[in-house]
């Protein structure tokens, strides 16, 4: 029975992604970029400490963008008129948003950098 629960938990949790993708621009924007630094980190043959910062790079920007969105929805069903307070919550929201993905840019550029360096070397 509880195997059930979990199975059930994971399909509701892919159907939120879904939803995400489907619905929110920056979302998919985001989820657009990770996919393409997955796939650079496989071409350059990053060593796995390299993938596993930037594995977790990715889950925390895509994690917090859920969270934006989701305080954003619930905040627009309870007050659906523009209030400084609500204001202050979402834009602190989106602050996180902004922080971890100016954050992941940077651990991108010290990390893929060399690389790339490498690369046009050899040209």
């Amino acid at each position: 029975m509880e195997d059930m629960n979990f199975l059930n938990s994971i399909k509701i949790a892919f159907l939120g992604i879904k939803s995400a993708l489907k619905r929110e621009r920056n979302f998919r924007i985001q989820f657009l970029i990770a996919l393409m630094v997955i796939i650079l980190m496989v071409i350059l043959g990053l060593n796995p400490i390299e993938k596993s910062i930037l594995l977790l790079t990715i889950s925390v920007v895509l994690s917090l963008e859920l969270i934006n969105s989701q305080i954003e929805k619930f905040l627009d069903l309870i007050k659906p008129e523009i209030q400084p307070k609500v204001k202050t919550i979402k834009d602190l929201s989106a602050g996180a948003v902004l922080f971890s993905v100016l954050g992941s840019i940077i651990i991108g550029f010290l990390i893929f950098l060399p690389y790339i360096i490498k690369l046009i070397v050899r040209i």
